[in-house]
């Protein structure tokens, strides 16, 4: 599932190793602390670090679909599953999880070459260099970038039709994982009744002297069925981890989107702040008002200004167009490079997404027939059990 090919995948060898509870300020607060194995140093990192890292990673790359962590507390799971953030199991499905975002950021041909992944890999005190690039101050407020999402004139229709798409794999994959855990929590009860059967058979063979060897059997074929459920949920629980990333996925594809919206909407009203500009130096040149102003109008009551006033407020504005004839060009220049760079990586992640998702919904087929397959060799020897007596 991951790219090779990676400078950095080359030169170190990069693994979650294992997870560990360590008390923070206060003792009744446990936090899960990991380890990730980089040759030959291994370092200790909380999860709020791997969330630093990435949150940085955004904001320094917002052309960059980044690949995402994985969920803090356990959803879309089937009822016998604990939600606790703190069970093992879920502890180390999460361990995977981080070890894969690392590997997939590693791999990634631009985000490998970032000098603070670098860090945090390497070095103990990697949040004082991350900290020092001011990443915080660069990131857009969500104030900002909904009011670009309502108000941008001319949205890229590329652009606007990968928001939906986004829209559209979130919905589908939240849809399909419901569903998954609701065949599970039934799946789970049928293979659990399999376990009445070995019972019943187990205590009427105790009363039959030709079947009870024949009934026995049976029964033990069927508690061991009934008890195989527990490892095929386990599996299961790997493929649904592989479509929620993908459903997390979903939300960096829009954060780039979102920030096109935003390049886009910021162009716009420099633009037209500089019509503006130029259209207060015609009226000012020429004396002729085209549309109502308060300045227009006391000019009116009062006389116009003075010569000089004149030529002050002429040179101010031959400024504020020059200023913002730079901030335009800083724009367009802004939007070009952010449009041209998004969508490579977008088609990259849409790659890679094809082939990740082909490969797990084909896992999971191949785990279902298997698992079939199983049931009809249990009811096959139970027949050859009955046949017996």
């Amino acid at each position: 599932m991951v790219e090779e090919g990676s400078t950095l995948m080359r030169r170190m060898e990069i693994c979650v190793a294992e997870a560990e509870k360590r008390s923070g300020k206060n003792a009744v607060s446990m936090q899960e602390t990991f380890t990730h194995a980089v040759t030959p140093d291994c370092l200790w990192r909380r999860y709020s670090e791997f969330e630093l890292l990435r949150n940085y990673l955004i904001v320094t790359y917002p052309y960059i679909v980044v690949p995402p962590l994985p969920e803090k507390r356990a959803e879309f799971v089937w009822h016998k599953l604990s939600a606790d953030n703190m069970d093992p199991d879920f502890v180390e499905r999460r361990r995977v999880g981080l070890e894969n975002f690392l590997l997939r950021v590693a791999s990634h041909p631009v985000l490998c070459n970032d000098k603070i992944l670098c860090y945090f890999l390497t070095e103990h005190g990697w949040k004082e260099a991350v900290y020092e690039t001011g990443f915080q101050a660069k990131a857009d407020s969500r104030l900002r970038a909904l009011s670009a999402t309502f108000r941008v004139r001319n949205p890229d229709k590329c652009f606007m039709e990968m928001k939906h798409y986004s829209d559209e794999l979130q919905s589908h994959t939240s849809q399909l994982l419901r569903a998954r855990a609701r065949v599970a929590d039934r799946l789970y009860g049928v293979f659990k009744v399999h376990g009445n059967y070995g019972r019943v058979f187990s205590e009427w063979s105790a009363i039959e002297k030709e079947m009870g060897d024949g009934l026995q059997s049976a029964g033990h074929h069927m508690d061991a069925y009934a008890a195989s459920i527990d490892d095929i949920l386990e599996e299961e629980e790997h493929y649904a981890d592989q479509l929620k990333e993908y459903l997390f996925y979903a939300e960096a594809l829009r954060a780039v989107c979102r920030k096109h919206e935003l390049t886009q909407f910021e162009l716009e009203m420099a633009s037209q702040d500089l019509i503006s500009k130029k259209q207060q130096r015609e009226e000012l040149a020429t004396g002729i008002v085209r549309t109502f102003s308060f300045k227009g109008m006391t000019n009116k009551l009062f006389g116009q200004e003075a010569p000089e006033q004149r030529e002050a407020r002429l040179k101010l504005l031959e400024d504020l167009i020059a200023e913002g004839e730079e901030t335009v060009k800083e724009k367009t220049i802004e939007r070009a490079e952010h449009v041209e760079k998004a969508w490579v990586d977008i088609q990259r992640f849409k790659e890679q997404k094809d082939k990740d998702l082909r490969e797990a919904l084909i896992n999971y087929a191949v785990m279902q027939i298997s698992m079939c397959k199983k049931g009809i060799q249990v009811w096959s020897n139970a027949k050859e059990c009955f046949l017996k007596m």
